[in-house]
């Protein structure tokens, strides 16, 4: 079957990126390598890819075109339509063959048996949306929690519950804890449901939904509902799926302290560029140190015959003089995820969790959307 279309190379090479960005780097048979490229009857160009855990699919509008499907080397095309010229791109199906032809370059790809390529999963069922931009912005800040440990799936993935219009994304990987509450739109006013959702694929879907501006539509079964174990994304033209972790999660609302001995309201920028000047002299695994007390923070690292750090900032502190230490990178990543140009850090003991949210104006009206829990490393006395 000849499959034929011509397309604007931006447009194309778009989608492509897209929909290849959700290819295994290492399929398990060789036919999930492939890219799905089918031109519907109403000239529409669909492309898709899958993998049994996260489909992909972009839907465009296309001037011309003659309806058919082809299989072609997700990653190759990719590269193809990245490196073409900016002139509009030809792609024509002859036998076994794919040509593309853009300006002077042709290139021909070998086809991929269709009949062999799993059928993509069907979309749960709609269950509200949100803005691309506050949800890529509220996942970001949430996954940077997730732990990347496979032997512990549960803490590899966002926690997502949904009570009405209110969504909360959680995630930690035992050293750290974020959690992100946001309104949403719900299509059912008491719409209630929980979700496991892997960490990685909800980061890299979010990112590639946000920036356009538009509105993303969520699809999740409610308890017991028809397409229960998947989510669905779907924004301009462009869906995603991916199967479900188990629901099994800490009880991370007990791990959050509410009382505070301490407060510290630092410079977010300030802090960051700190941290990370000290912490040159860190090794991997040893503590950026903070000592606090009445208008200043002296941050330390390395010790006795190492190389070490010491520097000093302005803070405004309430509450008696603490020595504190955190494991650096961890500190920098709930800093770069605050979202405020000042950096508030509440704690209790130097031994227990502290929790660091966006400053607060001076009255400190409503409790933060965002809270990230950082455990500090014990000092040796």
């Amino acid at each position: 079957m000849t499959v034929m279309f011509r397309i604007e190379r931006d447009v194309l090479a778009e989608a492509v990126a897209w929909t290849a960005r959700s290819l295994p780097a290492r399929p398990s048979v060789p036919v999930l390598a492939g890219m799905r490229l089918e031109v519907t009857e109403d000239q529409r160009l669909k492309l898709s890819g899958f993998d049994y855990e996260v489909s992909a699919e972009v839907t465009l509008e296309l001037h011309t075109g003659e309806q058919g499907v082809v299989l072609v080397s997700g990653k190759l095309l990719a590269e193809i339509t990245r490196a073409l010229p900016a002139q509009p791109v030809d792609f024509v199906v002859e036998g076994a063959k794919a040509v593309v032809t853009c300006g002077s370059a042709r290139f021909t790809l070998l086809t991929m048996p269709v009949e062999d390529y799993p059928s993509l999963p069907v979309m749960p069922p709609a269950a509200g949306r949100i803005g691309s931009d506050t949800f890529a912005s509220a996942v970001g800040q949430v996954a940077v929690a997730a732990g990347r440990d496979d032997t512990l799936p549960m803490l590899t993935g966002v926690r997502m519950e949904i009570e009405g219009d209110l969504v909360t994304l959680a995630a930690t990987d035992r050293y750290r804890l974020a959690v992100r509450e946001l309104k949403w739109q719900p299509d059912q006013p008491d719409f209630s449901a929980i979700a496991m959702i892997p960490g990685k694929t909800l980061a890299d879907t979010a990112k590639a939904l946000g920036g356009s501006g538009a509105e993303v539509e969520i699809a999740l079964s409610a308890a017991g509902g028809t397409g229960e174990g998947m989510i669905g994304f779907s924004s301009a033209g462009r869906r995603t799926t991916t199967r479900l972790l188990d629901p099994e999660f800490p009880k991370y609302r007990s791990l959050l302290p509410t009382e505070f001995s301490a407060k510290a309201d630092l410079s977010t920028a300030s802090f960051v560029e700190a941290v990370k000047r000290v912490a040159l002299v860190a090794e991997r695994n040893t503590p950026v140190r903070l000592a606090f007390k009445s208008g200043e923070v002296v941050l330390e690292a390395g010790s006795g015959d190492e190389a070490q750090a010491v520097e000093a900032l302005p803070v405004d502190y309430e509450g008696d003089e603490m020595n504190i230490a955190f494991n650096h990178q961890f500190l920098l990543e709930g800093l770069g995820a605050i979202d405020s140009d000042i950096a508030r850090l509440q704690m209790t003991t130097s031994t227990k969790p502290a929790i660091l949210t966006g400053g607060k104006p001076v009255d400190d009206v409503g409790a933060p959307d965002y809270r990230y829990l950082i455990m500090p490393i014990r000092l040796s006395s």
